[in-house]
């Protein structure tokens, strides 16, 4: 791949070193890959163990827990893109990357955050249906269907980040490029540059736009819909329990966007550097980790099943 260097030349070998977190002694590194490396096991058990249990429990083969099992999939992958790599450049000191590596990872990161961002849309509407069309479900909210939603979901996020790495990739770069950061982010990737960033500015605001508010209000137009059927429920019993199925997916939805929210404030408050990298590690972070805790301590379905799961282990 060639790439244009910054006084003009082409160069066919373009190298990004990744700086991490710039004022973190190198002391620091090594706890700081203990750190990450809890968290990714924390990922991958818990988002493993949820997609092992709705597949192994027939009572769970509903539409809500086929798109759990997609969220836990996307969690494992999106985990998966960023993580390794921090944990290499924290254990092993590997600040090297190479350009259609870094590009790929930026790419795989943009479209896993937009897949999450869909995905959330796709089980509120399977709950909007559940609760406002409960005659209806069986018909709206057939195998094929969740198919399609699921598919949807996944093709739409691959195709929305291409734009933005199409342009990244004909920016002007050093031979070897200081990316600020602990992985090939977007906003980090265009400040390594030393081309005009202006076009490539506007192009990530509005993909941001089109991943976190549309489907963020297609989230609460579906919610606004539940509620106000739940409160023509006249037993108080029954408005309980529409909540109790809907409270799961509120609470990771309030957790996806406040950590977007956390890692916007970092990248626009006149903040040190520092803070901008953690914010956005945070957010790649803080998601996975805590949808399988969410999903399996909040629903007595999926806690079942995994406790089934454990029992027939232990009787193995």
């Amino acid at each position: 791949m060639e790439v244009t260097t910054c006084n003009g030349s082409v160069d066919s070998t373009p190298v990004f070193y990744l700086v991490g977190i710039p004022s973190l002694p190198e002391s620091f590194f090594l706890p700081m890959f203990f750190i990450f490396l809890l968290f990714y096991l924390l990922i991958l058990t818990g988002n493993v163990l949820i997609l092992v249990a709705v597949v192994a429990e027939p009572s769970l083969h509903k539409p809500m827990y086929f798109f759990l099992i997609n969220l836990s999939a996307l969690d494992i992958l999106f985990t998966t893109t960023t993580v390794p790599k921090m944990l290499s450049l924290f254990l092993l000191g590997d600040h090297f990357l190479s350009f259609p590596s870094c590009l790929l990872q930026m790419y795989l990161f943009q479209s896993f955050t937009c897949s999450e961002a869909f995905l959330l849309v796709v089980m509120a509407y399977d709950r909007y249906v559940a609760i406002c069309r409960p005659l209806h479900y069986p018909v709206h909210m057939t195998p094929q269907t969740n198919a399609a939603l699921a598919a949807s979901a996944w093709l739409t996020a691959l195709l929305l980040p291409v734009p933005a790495v199409i342009q990244t990739s004909q920016m002007a770069y050093n031979n070897i490029a200081h990316i600020y950061h602990c992985f090939c982010d977007h906003f980090a990737l265009v400040q390594a540059s030393c081309s005009d960033t202006a076009p490539q500015a506007l192009m990530g605001f509005c993909i941001a736009m089109v991943v976190s508010f549309f489907p963020l209000l297609l989230v609460l137009l579906s919610y606004a819909h539940i509620l106000a059927s739940v409160l023509r429920i006249n037993s108080r019993e029954g408005r309980s329990k529409a909540f109790s199925t809907c409270s799961s997916h509120l609470l990771v939805v309030g957790t996806y966007y406040s950590s977007i929210a956390v890692a916007y404030v970092a990248y626009r408050a006149d903040l040190p550097l520092d803070f901008h990298i953690m914010g956005n590690v945070a957010y790649a972070i803080l998601t996975p980790i805590l949808n399988p805790l969410i999903y399996t301590l909040r629903n007595k379905d999926v806690k079942a099943a995994i406790m089934k799961l454990h029992i027939s282990k232990t009787r193995l």
